[in-house]
């Protein structure tokens, strides 16, 4: 059991998410570093997919009622055990009564906390991911909070403490993100000066970002070709009859500031969606903190799917190695 002595921001359990429902207007949820929660369960012997606790910019203040081995991955967050720095992105262990502490991340925005044997909350939809926007999975179907107390799952005997990625298989995070993205169904709405804008403009991250969509600021607000507004479609140039949000696609309300849907986006509306962040991409927007600066990269659909093949190539690098 753990108990949650303070929740920090927007602490939550999540898993890799629930696929294959979003047609019903359920959003995978899940973590918004993939990569990360996949690495922090490895290190402790867990399957890739065991719930987590994702720690968004201000970590919760955990108490430990029993032994455990613990990693965590992702932002650089400094993690104190009763005051006691640990290494990042290498197991270690816990003793029952011990408190764990996060410092506030000097680079990327999300941590993700594994325990041996995993966060044992209830599945729903075949995902222990948390979707408060539906209150739907986690723990109890919201952030965590004060008093919370998550159980353990029995741990697999296959982690060690000081198990540690090797430096080839961290992370780098900080400094100026650069987002590739290929050119969506409506991109060609766009004058021709505001798509090359769109690509040539420096963009920051509004304080607004969290997992339903991160919004960013700071670009030259974009003009659309005029038209004569379709039947169902609102009076703004940007707007369109309804249809499907894919997951990483960035809309341009009113054509001033670009929010890209994530893991808890609702599945289709009346934006229009210029462009596609591709998959191997939406960790590192997961990652961005409020005022880093992004660019956006027009790249192939075969561009993107070799992005994705090497994704795929270093995720089966940890599998080998911690298999």
């Amino acid at each position: 059991m753990i108990k949650v002595l303070k929740p920090g921001l927007a602490s939550s359990v999540q898993d890799l998410g629930r696929e294959g429902f979003y047609h019903l207007g359920i959003p995978p949820s899940g973590a918004l570093d993939q990569y990360a929660l996949r690495a922090a369960n490895h290190l402790v012997g867990n399957p890739a997919g065991a719930a987590c606790i994702e720690c968004a910019l201000v970590g919760p203040e955990l108490e430990f009622v029993q032994d455990a081995l613990v990693a965590v991955c992702g932002a650089q967050m400094a993690v104190l055990v009763d005051g006691r720095e640990q290494r990042p992105d290498t197991s270690f262990a816990v003793r029952a009564g011990q408190v764990l502490r996060f410092g506030f991340p000097t680079a990327g925005a999300r941590a993700y906390l594994a325990v041996a044997g995993g966060i044992d909350v209830p599945e729903v939809l075949g995902s222990r991911s948390t979707y408060a926007l539906g209150g739907l999975g986690g723990f109890q179907g919201r952030k965590l909070m004060a008093g919370d107390g998550l159980a353990v799952g029995v741990p697999s005997g296959k982690g060690r403490v000081n198990a540690s990625l090797p430096m080839a298989l961290r992370q780098a995070l900080g400094g100026e993100v650069v987002l590739r993205v290929v050119p969506g169904l409506y991109y060609h709405r766009l004058t021709e000066a505001a798509a090359r804008r769109f690509f040539t403009d420096a963009w920051t991250v509004g304080s607004e970002a969290d997992r339903i969509g991160y919004r960013y600021k700071g670009g030259g607000a974009l003009s659309f070709e005029p038209r004569e507004q379709p039947f169902g479609a609102g009076s703004d140039p940007s707007n369109i009859v309804d249809s499907c949000y894919p997951i990483g696609s960035i809309q341009v309300p009113a054509g001033l500031e670009p929010i890209i849907l994530h893991r808890d986006a609702v599945s289709g509306g009346g934006y229009a969606m210029i462009g596609t962040v591709i998959s191997a991409d939406l960790d590192l927007v997961g990652q961005m903190q409020p005022n880093q600066q992004a660019r956006f990269l027009a790249v192939t659909m075969d561009q993107a799917l070799e992005a994705r093949r090497v994704y795929k190539k270093r995720i089966g690098c940890l599998e080998r190695l911690f298999g």
